[in-house]
C-alpha cells in the first residue's frame, strides 16, 4: 500500500509528527520533495527532534528512510544533522537510510545567491529561508546541476564539471550581485568532505522501491510544506519550488508508474504561515500573539515567528481538494482550550462579494477580507483524551463543523505534542 501524508495549508500542520506516528505501521518512509528549508518536529521518549532533510520514520529503527529523487540535498546539512541524531542514541546506516543517487546537491553558491536575491528584493522578498531552495531548483530544470550519483564521478571528470558550473554561476554573482565569486577549488574540498561520508546510502533508490512494493511493503509519502506552497497550486509567487501534492510523491520518490492508494492530509485546528505572500485571516495585536504563544508557533527549520489565525474553512477546503484528500489528521487542537469562543473564517469578502471557493490570485487575495463565525470553547485540558468520548461536547462539536466545512472526514485528532497524545475518531 502506498500511503501519502500530505499538507493542506501553508505548512507547519504538523506532519512530521504524523509520519512519525504512522510509521510504526509502515516498512518505508520517503521523502519525495523539498530540501533542509523543512522543519519536522518530532517528540518522543527520546526528546524533541527537528529534521529537516532526513524522513520522519529515522527515529523508528525498524523503518527504512528513503530520500526520493525529487529532493534537493544540501550534504553539509545532511552530515550534521545526521551526526546530531547519532550523537542522540539514533543509529543510522545504510540500511534504513536510502539516498537516491538522482537527488540534486544544493551546493554553497545556491545559498549564497539565495541569501543575495533576498538581500536585493529588501522589503519587497518572497519570504525565502535563505536555504538555496529556488536556486537549486532553478538549476536542476536549467539542467545546470550536480546529482549524489555525480559524487562517484573520476575525479578529473568532477573537477572539470565543477569548474564550469563554478563559472557560469560566478557570471551572476560577480555581474549582477557585484559580490566575491566562488572558486573551483573550494568547491570540491566542500563536495569531498561533506560527500565522502554519504556515498555508502547513495543507491538506486527507483529499483528499490520497485521491488519494496512489489513485496507488498507499506510505503509512506512524507511531504515538506501544503498546498498552499506548492509551485503550482499555491498562491504564486509565495511558494516553494517543487510540488507539494500527493499526485508528485510517486514521482518524487523514484517510482513514478504507480499511484497513491490513500493520502492523510494534515491540518491544523488553527491557520499559520510562515513567509510572505496573502494571508487572509491572519490575526493581529495581542489576539495573534496570544495563539502563537499557545501554540509555539515558531519555525522549526528558521525560528521566525508564524503568523497565525483562525481555521481557514475556504482555504482548507481548497487544500483538500488539491490533494485528494482520503482523511484528514486534525492536529493541536489542545491549543485553543483557552479560549473562551474560537473563531473560524467561513468565507472571503472578495470585491464586495462573499464566496466560499478559494482562489490563488494573489491580486484578489490581497483585497480579500475574512468572514468569521464563532464556536463555543471547552475551556479545559483535553491532553488526556484517548477516546471521542473523553473530548467535551463543544470540541466535538467543533471537530464536527470544521470536518463539514473541509469536506473531508477527519480521521486522527492530536491533542498534544507527545506520540502518544492523539485519539481515533
Amino acid at each position: 500500500m502506498l500511503t501519502a501524508v500530505v499538507g493542506i495549508n501553508w505548512g507547519d500542520e504538523g506532519k512530521g509528527r504524523m509520519v512519525d506516528l504512522l510509521a510504526e505501521k509502515s516498512d518505508i518512509v520517503c521523502r519525495y520533495q523539498g530540501g533542509n528549508n523543512a522543519g519536522h518536529t518530532v517528540i518522543n521518549e527520546r526528546g524533541k527532534f527537528i529534521l529537516n532533510l532526513l524522513p520522519s520514520g529515522i527515529l523508528r529503527p525498524e523503518v527504512t528512510n528513503v530520500m526520493g529523487n525529487g529532493m534537493v540535498i544540501d550534504l553539509q546539512h545532511l552530515c550534521t544533522e545526521i551526526q546530531k541524531l547519532a550523537d542522540a542514541g539514533v543509529s543510522i546506516t545504510p540500511k534504513n537510510l536510502k539516498i537516491s543517487d538522482k537527488a540534486v546537491i544544493c551546493m554553497p553558491y545556491h545559498v549564497r545567491l539565495d541569501c543575495l536575491e533576498e538581500e536585493r528584493l529588501a522589503d519587497k522578498k518572497y519570504g525565502s529561508t535563505r536555504r538555496g531552495i529556488s536556486p537549486v531548483y532553478g538549476d536542476k530544470y536549467m539542467k545546470k546541476a550536480l546529482r549524489m550519483a555525480d559524487l562517484f564521478a573520476p575525479e578529473d571528470v568532477l573537477y572539470e564539471e565543477v569548474k564550469e558550473l563554478v563559472e557560469y554561476k560566478n557570471l551572476t554573482i560577480e555581474g549582477v550581485y557585484h559580490a566575491e565569486g566562488e572558486k573551483t577549488d573550494a568547491i570540491m574540498q566542500w563536495l569531498k568532505t561533506y560527500g565522502e561520508p554519504l556515498k555508502p546510502y547513495v543507491c538506486d533508490v527507483c529499483t528499490y522501491l520497485d521491488e519494496a512494493d512489489k513485496a507488498g511493503k507499506t510505503i509512506m509519502f512524507e511531504a515538506q510544506l501544503g498546498v498552499l506552497r506548492d509551485i503550482d497550486f499555491g498562491i504564486y509567487p509565495y511558494t516553494s519550488s517543487s510540488s507539494t501534492i500527493a499526485a508528485y510523491a510517486p514521482i518524487g520518490a523514484g517510482i513514478p508508474g504507480r499511484h497513491v492508494d490513500y493520502t492523510l492530509g494534515i491540518m491544523k485546528a488553527y491557520s499559520t504561515c510562515v513567509g510572505e505572500g496573502p494571508f487572509t485571516c491572519e490575526m493581529f495585536g495581542e489576539e495573534a500573539e496570544a495563539l502563537r504563544k499557545a501554540g509555539g508557533e515558531y519555525g522549526a527549520a528558521t525560528g521566525r515567528p508564524r503568523r497565525v489565525g483562525p481555521f481557514d474553512a475556504v482555504a482548507s477546503k481548497y487544500g483538500v481538494r488539491m490533494q485528494g484528500a482520503t482523511e484528514i489528521a486534525l492536529t493541536k487542537l489542545d491549543i485553543l482550550s483557552y479560549l473562551d469562543r474560537i473563531p473560524v473564517c467561513v468565507a472571503y469578502e472578495i470585491e464586495g462579494k462573499r464566496t466560499t471557493t478559494f482562489t490563488t490570485d494573489r491580486v484578489k487575495l490581497a483585497e480579500a477580507r475574512p468572514v468569521i463565525e464563532y464556536l463555543e470553547g471547552w475551556k479545559c485540558d483535553i491532553s488526556g483524551c484517548r477516546k471521542k468520548e473523553d473530548l467535551p461536547a463543544a470540541a466535538l462539536r467543533y471537530i464536527e463543523y470544521i470536518e463539514k466545512a473541509a469536506e473531508c472526514r477527519i480521521r486522527y485528532v492530536s491533542v498534544g505534542a507527545e506520540r502518544s497524545e492523539y485519539l481515533t475518531l
